[in-house]
């Protein structure tokens, strides 16, 4: 809409309200991730959310092709926008943990019979390796997610990028571990590869 058009403040206005009515129903559906998030700080974190979705359309309107109705197009910029901000939440309540892997404390409970512990115990030997020959990058995302159970939106939010990088890295990392169990003689088999 033009900068001059007589009803741009007006419909603004409007677009800001639809976009404080997502960014509600977006929080409520995360509400597991945000504690004990209520009131005040609640409807804070819904503004926040549409102001600055408001912001990314009001910058992006040249961009708007037309291909899906104008509300859904906008609807994407609250939903990204409540993302971060329940990611940014999430981390400032329970940063990430930057410890190391520590392979001791990892349990072995799954393997009661002895021949299953040794194949275990190497199983893990070579994950340690493997692991170690992982890029920095790629160590970090996978130790963080599958390990110690980080939300891949709290780790987007910490390493400064954005979750299909993060899920690139897993992918990467997760097939360069299956790689050096298989060359070590422990192959995963199809359920394991479709679990993981």
């Amino acid at each position: 809409m033009r900068e001059n058009h007589p009803r741009r403040d007006q419909t603004i206005a409007k677009l800001h309200d639809i976009l404080v009515r997502v960014a509600v129903h977006e929080l409520n559906r995360r509400r597991t991730q945000l504690g004990s998030l209520a009131g005040p700080e609640f409807d804070d974190l819904a503004h926040q959310a549409a102001d600055d979705a408001l912001l990314s359309i009001l910058g992006k309107l040249g961009d708007f092709r037309g291909l899906s109705r104008f509300t859904t197009w906008a609807y994407k910029f609250a939903m990204l926008e409540v993302s971060s901000k329940v990611a940014r939440h999430t981390w400032q309540r329970q940063p990430p943990s930057d410890e190391d892997l520590t392979w001791d404390r990892l349990p072995d409970n799954l393997a009661p019979q002895p021949d299953d512990q040794l194949e275990r115990r190497q199983q893990l030997a070579i994950l340690a390796a493997a692991i170690g020959q992982l890029s920095e990058r790629q160590r970090t995302v996978f130790v963080a997610i599958a390990l110690n159970e980080v939300p891949i939106d709290v780790l987007a939010v910490k390493l400064g990028t954005n979750r299909n990088a993060i899920y690139k890295n897993l992918f990467d990392a997760r097939r360069s571990l299956r790689a050096a169990l298989a060359s070590g003689g422990h192959p995963l088999s199809e359920e394991d590869v479709t679990k993981g």
